[in-house]
């Protein structure tokens, strides 16, 4: 994790845990020429716009309190729901998507693929079990939780 991704995760923490929000996830990258710092945040039911701008006001001002300043290039500060493709990066996470139907993109191949979608069936602390739909069969396959190297809720189609 960069030291940017740590202190801005260690800043907006309390913000969230006031309001009850939860963490999803904090990303610093460069797009193009510019610089991005997002905060993904989510609570039970769902985030709206409001409740995103009151973190982003909040966190801009703990932001700017800093010296020196930990991000000393520009950049635009995001704060926004994860969306409905939410990634699944915490154990609650992967606890709440059992039954859901999911995206996984691998390390290694499985059965000649590196990306999967299927219903999260099974889940251990090493492994998970997908039902993958191939043609019109369905198949259990499971995967090393270390061979998986993102994983998100994903829409059916």
């Amino acid at each position: 994790m960069s030291s940017v991704v740590e202190t801005i995760t260690d800043l907006v923490t309390p913000i969230l845990d006031e309001q009850q929000f939860e963490l999803v996830e904090v990303e610093f990258v460069k797009e193009g020429k510019n610089w991005f710092l997002r905060v993904f945040i989510d609570k039970e039911g769902g985030i709206d716009i409001e409740e995103c701008a009151f973190v982003s006001e909040k966190l801009s001002e703990k932001i700017d309190q800093l010296d020196p300043d930990p991000i000393p290039q520009a950049y635009f500060l995001e704060v926004s729901s994860p969306g409905a493709e939410r990634p699944l990066k915490k154990e609650k996470d992967y606890q709440n998507a059992i039954g859901e139907y999911i995206h996984l993109s691998l390390y290694q191949n499985v059965d000649g693929e590196k990306q999967y979608d299927g219903f999260l069936k099974e889940l251990t602390t090493d492994q998970l079990t997908l039902t993958v739909k191939i043609k019109t069969r369905q198949k259990d396959i499971t995967f090393e939780r270390s061979n998986i190297a993102k994983a998100r809720l994903a829409i059916e189609f």
